[in-house]
């Protein structure tokens, strides 16, 4: 299945773009997803840490992703 990805911050900047298209296999988790992107985009991996959303809610890495989920990756956020 094809998904797109939404980037915000830093992810934008990775991607190089504010969003992406993936391949995923049906029943795919959002484990999957990481690892999918981290080796596509192996700066990702130099996150402290990042969040996955699907559908404005934040994601567990067992978690399934489906065809028509709305995806987003949510870098670490710093401020004062």
């Amino acid at each position: 299945m094809r998904i797109n990805i939404l980037a915000f911050g830093i992810a934008k900047d990775i991607f190089g773009s504010s969003a992406v298209d993936v391949e995923l296999v049906n029943d795919a988790t959002v484990s999957n997803l990481k690892y999918l992107l981290e080796g596509k985009y192996p700066k990702l991996k130099k996150l402290a840490t990042y969040m996955i959303a699907i559908n404005n809610e934040y994601a567990l890495d067992g978690d399934t992703v489906h065809e028509r989920d709305e995806i987003a990756i949510i870098p670490p956020v710093s401020g004062g």
